[in-house]
């Protein structure tokens, strides 16, 4: 494969696909949820020092890390018949939209904190739903 300037979403779950595939990398085949925990911390990390250092170039580089760990594990789960990365997608768009009642359901919360306040007090709830069974 021949590499090029842009690439789309689909092509980025082909080549994870690829790398996971019985001709892909070895070392990317072999990786577990468990296995990569360290890598998705240490990506995390520098995703972090980017960030102090105001490094927006280095932060563009380590933002995509955390992204292959994000499709690594997805790629893994869809193996195991688990879910999805457009289901991780999904969950994160309901969660987004939920979250936000002051963006998406006409509630208005005029400050950063007011807003923060409400996102925390949804949050709250949906642990505690969770905790009931109450899948949302």
């Amino acid at each position: 494969m021949e590499t090029k300037e842009s690439y789309t979403f689909e092509e980025l779950k082909e080549i994870i696909a690829t790398l996971r595939s019985e001709h892909g990398c070895p070392w990317d085949k072999a990786q577990t949820h468990e296995s990569m925990k360290k890598c998705l911390q240490d990506e995390c990390d520098e995703v972090l020092e980017a960030i102090d250092k105001k490094d927006t170039e280095n932060l563009c580089e380590e933002l995509g890390d955390v992204l292959l760990q994000v499709m690594l594990h997805s790629r893994i789960a869809e193996e195991a018949g688990e879910f999805t990365v457009e289901e991780v997608i999904a969950v994160l768009c309901r969660k987004l939209i939920r979250r936000h009642p002051h963006v998406f359901g006409g509630e208005n919360y005029g400050t950063a904190e007011e807003s923060k306040a409400r996102w925390d007090e949804i949050k709250r709830q949906e642990k505690e739903a969770k905790k009931r069974g109450i899948r949302l």
